[in-house]
């Protein structure tokens, strides 16, 4: 029944799409632009762009187009166009060269969402606001007094993991060391950024790994309102369950910052400086 509804939603956008393929093609018949060089690009199809050309893995798929198109070439992600760079020069050259023309950082509906429209530092385009917000992180998060300031925090969180694993190589038990090693990165970051320990949070250890891999998939995964039409990304996004998705990570993320800022404005609540 489910897939049926799905089937009727989407059905009215099939049969307006060669409506809208004709219309952008008289668009870009009758209109005159400059004359661009690009480099080069895989033939692409209409609308998808060379999607279908990405398999998996990413990396391996790229590299496999960039040996026959080169170390500068141009990929259409849908209707987004995207330059990939896959030579040490090339990446000296616009990451160094022209770092003011490439230095901002891409917009996608998983990072406006989960950073509250792109206030986080690392994910706000470059501009007056990014400057402004590195600034104060410099002086008050990154300086070497701020940072020494942290050793005690540290120290006492690496005793925390060494004891943990020493306690399971005494009882035989297998030690994931990956997952000691994302909860003690966690746990220093929790309470440096928000003075609480991290036992007793909303997000244990047992749950930051599955948390932190579901947030990367949402920053780093591609939507279809990033790559096509508004109304035809809104389908798409609908109908895979990326909205629903997002929702409940956004509301997780939410619920922990209300509990960190809910335990500071407790009457007599103990937090790290």
């Amino acid at each position: 029944m489910a897939i049926i509804t799905s089937l009727f939603i989407c059905l009215p956008f099939l049969l307006l799409l060669p409506l809208f393929l004709l219309l952008q093609k008289r668009k870009n018949v009758y209109k005159n632009p400059q004359q661009k060089t690009f480099p080069p690009s895989p033939p692409k199809l209409p609308l998808i762009g060379n999607l279908h050309q990405l398999g998996t893995p990413r990396h391996k798929s790229l590299h496999q187009l960039s040996i026959k198109y080169g170390p500068v070439m141009l990929l259409h992600l849908g209707r987004v166009p995207t330059l990939v760079i896959s030579s040490a020069e090339a990446a000296k050259d616009a990451l160094k060269t022209n770092d003011l023309h490439c230095c901002s950082r891409p917009s996608s509906a998983g990072t406006r969402r989960l950073t509250y429209n792109y206030l986080d530092m690392a994910f706000s385009p470059y501009g007056d606001y990014w400057r402004e917000i590195r600034k104060i992180c410099v002086l008050e998060l990154f300086s070497v007094k701020r940072v020494q300031s942290y050793r005690s925090i540290r120290e006492e969180e690496v005793d925390e993991m060494v004891n943990s694993i020493s306690a399971s190589s005494s009882s035989g038990a297998p030690v994931n060391l990956t997952e000691k090693l994302v909860a003690l990165t966690a746990s220093i970051i929790f309470r440096i950024g928000y003075g609480t320990s991290f036992q007793g949070s909303k997000f244990e250890h047992k749950n930051i790994d599955e948390f932190i891999q579901d947030t990367e998939v949402m920053l780093g995964g591609m939507s279809g309102a990033d790559c096509f039409p508004s109304w035809m990304g809104w389908v798409i996004d609908m109908v895979s369950g990326v909205h629903k998705e997002f929702d409940r990570i956004s509301k997780e993320l939410d619920g922990f910052f209300q509990q960190v800022i809910d335990d500071h404005l407790k009457p007599g609540s103990r937090v790290d400086d």
